[in-house]
C-alpha cells in the first residue's frame, strides 16, 4: 500500500507525505506528517485558516516484509512537493463539558520519480483527496500563566479528544499502470477512521511544561474501484514528547504505522505476505506561537528508522495558521 498523511488540526499539526507501497494510493487519515503537539487540544471558538508547505518530501529504498531490499525497486526514488490550505472551524457551544471543531484541507502536490530501472524519470501535478474530520475534546485541569509575558497560558493536566475522519476519493489518479499510480495525488479510495487522542502537560519541570500528546487513527478502506484491490485496516499513532518554553514549543515527534489485516486483490490475500506495512518514523518538532496575531507557526522533521513492505521516506514540513474571525 501507499500512505499519503493529510492536514488537519490548527494545532500546528501538519506535515508530510508518505507514500508506501508502490502499487496502491490509499489515502491515511489525519494530518500531513502526523498531529505531534497538542493533537487533543482544540483552540478557542473562532474560524482558523492556514497552510502547509513540504518543499520536498523523498521516498526511497523501498523493502519487502522482511525489511531487505526489492530488486526490481533497486533504483526506485519519488519526490514530492505540497502546498495544502486548510481550515478548521470551532463553534461557541459547550458539548458534554467539551467543544468540538471541524477540519477539512484539499492539498496540491507535484510529483517526480520513476520506479523501474527501465523507465526514465515522469512527474505528475494534481490535487490530493480531500479530508474532512470532526473532533469533540474536553479539558480536565487548570489554565495557568505562562512564566514568559506574551506567551500562551499553559493547560496543566489532561486533554482527551474523540473523533472521526473521512478521505474522499477525488484528487487526480491514473490507474493506467503501477508508475502512473505510484505518482498520483489521489488514491481513489475512501477511508473512514475513527479516532482518540490525549494530551498531558505537566507542572513545570525543566520550564513552563512538559507535554505528552498521542492520537491513534483506526483506517477502515474501501475497495479502489479502478483495480479491485482493497487495503488492509490500518492502525496509525502519531505521538510527541515536548517542552513548553515561553512560546516555543519543542520536542521529539514520531509517527508509528501497522496493519491489521492482509491487502486483498479479486478477495484474494495480496503474495507473499498480505503486503502488511509496519513504519516508523522518528524526527524534531518546533513550534512558535503569536498570540498577539492569533498565529503561529512550526517546522517538523521526520526520517524513517524502521520499515517493513514499504519504502523509506524524509521530509521538511513547513505550517503557519491563523485565526480568521
Amino acid at each position: 500500500m501507499r500512505i499519503v498523511k493529510h492536514c488537519l488540526w490548527v494545532a500546528l499539526a501538519c506535515g508530510y507525505a508518505i507514500p508506501l507501497h508502490a502499487a496502491e494510493g490509499p489515502a491515511l487519515a489525519g494530518p500531513i506528517g502526523g498531529t505531534d503537539i497538542r493533537s487533543a487540544v482544540l483552540p478557542p471558538p473562532g474560524l482558523y485558516g492556514g497552510g502547509v508547505v513540504v518543499p520536498g518530501g523523498d521516498l526511497y529504498d523501498f523493502v519487502d516484509g522482511q525489511g531487505q531490499p526489492i530488486p526490481v525497486l533497486n533504483d526506485a526514488f519519488i519526490r514530492r512537493t505540497i502546498v495544502a490550505p486548510f481550515i478548521v472551524y470551532v463553534p461557541n457551544i459547550d458539548v458534554l463539558g467539551g467543544s468540538i471543531g471541524f477540519a477539512a484541507t484539499a492539498p496540491y502536490a507535484r510529483q517526480c520519480g520513476h520506479l523501474f530501472q527501465a523507465t526514465p524519470k515522469f512527474c505528475q501535478s494534481g490535487f490530493g483527496d480531500p479530508y474532512l474530520e470532526t473532533q469533540w475534546s474536553r479539558f480536565f485541569g487548570v489554565v495557568r500563566p505562562p512564566s514568559s509575558p506574551g506567551a500562551l497560558p499553559i493547560m496543566q493536566g489532561l486533554s482527551i479528544a474523540l473523533g472521526f475522519g473521512v478521505v474522499v476519493p477525488a484528487g487526480q489518479y491514473n490507474s493506467t499502470d503501477i508508475s502512473t499510480r505510484a505518482l498520483s495525488s489521489g488514491g481513489n479510495i475512501w477511508d473512514f477512521a475513527p479516532h482518540i487522542a490525549l494530551t498531558y502537560t505537566s507542572a513545570p519541570i525543566l520550564a513552563d511544561g512538559t507535554e505528552f500528546s498521542t492520537k491513534i487513527y483506526w483506517n477502515k478502506y474501501r475497495t479502489n474501484p479502478a483495480t479491485q484491490y482493497s487495503t488492509g485496516d490500518l492502525i496509525n499513532i502519531d505521538f510527541a514528547l515536548s517542552e513548553r518554553i515561553g512560546r516555543f514549543q519543542v520536542g521529539v515527534a514520531g509517527f508509528y504505522a501497522f496493519q491489521v489485516a492482509d491487502d486483498k486483490q479479486f478477495g484474494i490475500s495480496v503474495p507473499p505476505d498480505g503486503q502488511r506495512v509496519k513504519l516508523l518514523d522518528l524526527g524534531a518538532v518546533l513550534a512558535y506561537d503569536m498570540p498577539e496575531l492569533g498565529a503561529g507557526i512550526k517546522i517538523k522533521v521526520l526520517q524513517t528508522v524502521f520499515v517493513e513492505n514499504s519504502a523509506h521516506s524524509r521530509g521538511i514540513v513547513l505550517t503557519f495558521v491563523k485565526k480568521l474571525h
